[in-house]
C-alpha cells in the first residue's frame, strides 16, 4: 500500500498518530505505527523526506555517488519504507500550533487546519547552536548545517576560498564531502581546547565500541591529508566592510588572519525544543552540552500526556539512534491505541538496538563541550539576536535597568519576537543573562513559547474550517 498523499492538506482532521517531522526518527516512527493499522499523519516542512541528516535522499544529485558517503543511502531505504506503509504524508507542511489537548495546528498552502491525535510523536530533530562571534552576520559567513544542505539539495559545491571552523562530526563530514565534490578548503579552525580532550578520555572505551568511532577517525584522516587543521583556535572574527574578507583568530598565543570568500560556522547541534516547550513538555538545563532537554520517560514519554518525542530532539544522539527512537515511540503509541497490534518490532530488540546505537555519547558530548566564548559574546558590539539586531551590550544595558529574564527582555529588546522565534539566539540570551544574574541557565529560563511558534497569518487562522476549530482552541487568553 503506497504512502497517501493528498494535493492539498490532510484527508481527515482526527488521527491516531500524527507524527511531526520526517527525518530518521520521523519516518521510522510512522512506518511503525501505519504498519500496526493505525491511522498515521506524518506532517512536515520539507518538500521530500529526510530532515536534516538525509535531506534529499531520494532526490539528491549526488545520491549514490560517494560525495555524501555510503550511510547516505539508508535515507532513501527509511523514506522506501515510509512510501509503502500507509501513512498519509504532507510535506510542504508548517506546524505553528501544538497544544495540551493534542490539538496540531498546521499550515500548508495559505490555509491553515486545526488536527486531533490519539497520539503525537515529535521528530522536529536539531537545530545547529548560535555561534554568536563578531562578524557571524556578514554576507558569506553561515552555518556548516546550511553549507550541507545547499550540497545535499542542489549538488553545489562551495566556491572560492573557503574556512570551516568551530568543532563537532558534522564539521568533519562537510569537510570530506566538499573535498569529494571536487572543492577545496583552505583550512580548518578547530575550537576544541585541550582541556576537553582530558574531560573525554574517561569515556574513551565507550566510545571505541561505538559503530562512530573508526567512521569518524577515518573522517577526520581523510580530511587532514587535503587541508591545513589549524588547533586550539581562540578569539575567532569574522572581518569584512558590508561582506566577509577574512576572518581573524589566535592559535597558541599567536593571532593570525586568513583571507576568505566564505567561512562556514559550526559549534554542534542541540535539541529543538519550540514546539515540546510550547506544548508544555517539562524541560532542564544539561551542564555539559549546555542546552535544554525534555524530561523524558520510556519510549520517549513526556509530561503531556500522550505527547512522545523521538530522535534529536530528545537527546543529540544522531541518525541510527534516531530511527531506533522513532520505533520506540511508536511501540508506546501503538500499546496504547491498539495493544493487539501484530507483526511489530520486538521491543527487546529495539532496545538493544538503540542502547548500541547511543555506546559512546558521553565521550563526544564532553569532547565537544563549546567554550563559553563561543556561546556567550564577550564583546558588547556581536550581535545576538539576528532578526532584530540585537547586540550583547544592548542585552547587558537591559539587565542593569531591570530585565530579570528572556521574557522581560521581549518587552525591552523584541529578542526572541523575530521570524526564527528564538531559534537562533534563545541559548545564548539564556547563558548571557544567567552570567549577568549570578544565576544557573535553569533558573533564568527559556522564552515563554506560545502559538504561533512559526510566522502564520491572521487570515489563515481566521480562516479555519468551523469543524476544525471545534476540535478545540488553539489560542487561549
Amino acid at each position: 500500500m503506497n504512502a497517501q498523499v493528498p494535493a492539498g492538506g490532510p484527508a481527515r482532521s482526527t488521527y491516531d498518530v500524527i507524527v511531526i517531522g520526517a527525518g530518521p526518527a520521523g519516518m521510522a516512527a510512522a512506518t511503525t505505527a501505519a504498519r500496526a493499522g493505525l491511522s498515521t499523519l506524518v506532517l512536515d516542512e520539507n518538500t521530500v523526506p529526510g530532515g536534516q541528516v538525509y535531506r534529499a535522499a531520494t532526490t539528491s544529485p549526488l545520491a549514490g555517488g560517494t560525495v555524501l558517503g555510503a550511510d547516505f543511502a539508508k535515507g532513501a531505504a527509511l523514506a522506501g519504507g515510509l512510501a509503502t506503509s500507509g501513512a498519509e504524508v504532507i510535506q510542504g507542511a508548517t506546524v505553528w500550533s501544538l497544544d495540551r489537548d493534542l490539538v496540531v495546528g498546521v499550515s500548508r498552502g495559505g490555509a491553515s487546519r486545526l488536527l486531533k491525535a490519539g497520539r503525537v510523536i515529535l521528530a522536529t530533530g536539531a537545530l545547529e547552536r548560535p555561534f554568536p562571534i563578531p562578524g557571524w552576520t556578514l554576507p558569506g559567513v553561515m552555518s556548516v548545517g546550511a553549507a550541507q544542505t545547499v550540497l545535499k539539495a542542489s549538488g553545489l559545491v562551495p566556491s572560492g576560498t573557503i574556512a570551516l571552523a568551530g568543532q563537532g562530526p558534522l564539521l568533519w563530514l562537510l569537510a570530506a564531502q566538499i573535498l569529494r565534490a571536487g572543492g577545496t578548503i583552505r583550512a580548518i579552525l578547530d575550537t576544541t581546547p585541550k582541556a576537553n580532550y582530558l574531560a573525554a578520555l574517561p569515556y574513551a572505551a565507550g566510545f571505541l565500541a561505538s559503530p562512530y568511532a573508526f567512521k569518524g577517525l577515518a573522517l577526520i584522516r581523510e580530511v587532514r591529508a587535503k587541508v591545513r587543521v589549524i588547533r586550539g583556535v581562540n578569539r575567532l572574527e569574522a572581518c569584512g566592510t558590508g561582506a566577509l574578507s577574512s576572518v581573524r583568530f589566535e592559535a597558541r598565543g599567536v593571532t593570525q588572519t586568513l583571507a576568505l570568500d566564505g567561512l562556514f560556522l559550526h559549534q554542534g547541534v542541540v535539541p529543538h525544543v519550540n514546539l515540546a516547550m510550547a506544548a508544555g513538555v517539562e524541560h532542564r538545563w544539561d551542564e555539559v552540552q549546555h542546552c535544554f532537554h525534555p524530561v523524558l520517560g520510556a519510549g520517549g514519554t513526556t509530561s503531556v500526556e500522550g505527547l512522545l518525542i523521538a530522535g534529536d530532539g530528545a537527546g543529540i544522539a544522531g541518525a541510527e539512534a534516531a530511527v531506533e527512537r522513532g520505533r520506540l515511540a511508536a511501540l508506546v503509541a501503538v500499546k496504547a491505541l491498539q495493544p493487539e497490534a501484530s507483526g511489530l518490532p520486538v521491543l527487546a530488540e529495539v532496545e538493544a538496538a538503540l542502547a548500541r546505537a547511543t555506546r559512546g555519547r558521553a565521550f563526544l558530548d564532553r569532547l565537544f563541550e563549546p567554550q563559553r566564548e563561543y556561546r556567550i559574546p564577550t564583546g558588547d558590539e556581536t550581535i545576538v539576536c539576528r532578526c532584530e539586531e540585537v547586540t550583547a551590550g544592548q542585552i547587558r544595558q537591559s539587565i542593569a535597568v531591570g530585565a530579570t529574564g528572556p521574557n522581560q527582555l521581549k518587552a525591552y529588546r523584541r529578542c526572541g519576537m523575530g521570524p526564527c522565534q528564538g531559534r537562533l539566539c534563545g541559548l545564548t540570551v539564556t547563558e548571557l543573562m544567567a552570567e549577568e544574574r549570578g544565576k544557573t541557565p535553569e533558573e533564568i529560563g527559556y522564552y515563554r513559547l506560545r502559538a504561533p511558534v512559526k510566522p502564520v497569518s491572521l487570515a489563515e487562522i481566521a480562516s479555519i474550517p468551523p469543524d476544525d476549530a471545534a476540535v478545540g482552541a488553539v489560542v487561549r487568553g
